[in-house]
């Protein structure tokens, strides 16, 4: 199989595709993108990496498990994975 027909698959191109990708509407999506997102601007049009968004998302959340549901996602370990978080955090707290 050639790389390169499996590189844009990894690429999203437009503010409509960010925006379904991130679970968000278009304006926050653009929001988010101000406030340091990683974004490219290819001509005129906006394009986004699915690892560098979700590498993204992580930072920003200050350490708690996130991740965007995607056809290759394991959602049963990533449940598991935010259930251990939250339990960690409520022991610390007690």
């Amino acid at each position: 199989m050639n790389k390169k027909k499996s590189e844009p698959a990894a690429r999203l191109k437009g503010w409509k595709n960010i925006a379904e990708f991130l679970g968000q509407p278009v304006s926050v999506a653009q929001r988010w993108a101000k406030s340091g997102m990683p974004t490219e601007h290819e001509g005129r049009s906006i394009t986004a990496s699915k690892e560098e968004l979700n590498r993204w998302l992580g930072r920003e959340s200050s350490g708690e498990p996130v991740s965007i549901a995607t056809e290759e996602s394991d959602l049963s370990a990533d449940l598991k994975r935010g259930l251990a978080y939250v339990k960690q955090k409520s022991k610390a707290k007690s």
